[in-house]
């Protein structure tokens, strides 16, 4: 068999309680934009520099977690603008010293501090 070459395009899907609190938490507080929201207003896509996060309004108590790998630059600018709207943030160990960023209905952004 032939290998075909692609790129494959992955987004998380995590699942919030309130679509309004939970993108407003990511445009508001984490700098991410709207690219498209469902008719209905349930799920909405939000990106930040390519990085694509699906929310999903649902009575699912399910959580998710997005491992992110920046630059130091990025990572630099990140907590400052954390920081800078109050984000709580906790430092732990995740294979990596990581930065854990916790939205309002418990998923988990954790950010690699290591280069």
């Amino acid at each position: 068999m032939d290998s075909i070459a692609q790129q494959w395009y992955a987004r998380p899907v995590f699942f919030v309680s309130d679509i309004e609190r939970a993108a407003g938490f990511y445009i508001d507080k984490l700098g991410f934009v709207q690219k498209w929201q469902s008719p209905e207003g349930s799920v909405r896509q939000v990106d930040r520099g390519g990085c694509e996060i699906i929310l999903e309004e649902t009575t699912r108590k399910d959580r998710g977690r997005l491992f992110l790998e920046l630059i130091r630059e990025g990572v630099d600018q990140l907590v400052k603008e954390i920081e800078e709207r109050s984000v709580k943030t906790e430092k732990m160990w995740w294979g990596y010293d990581v930065l854990r960023i916790e939205d309002p209905d418990g998923n988990e952004l954790l950010v690699c501090l290591e280069w």
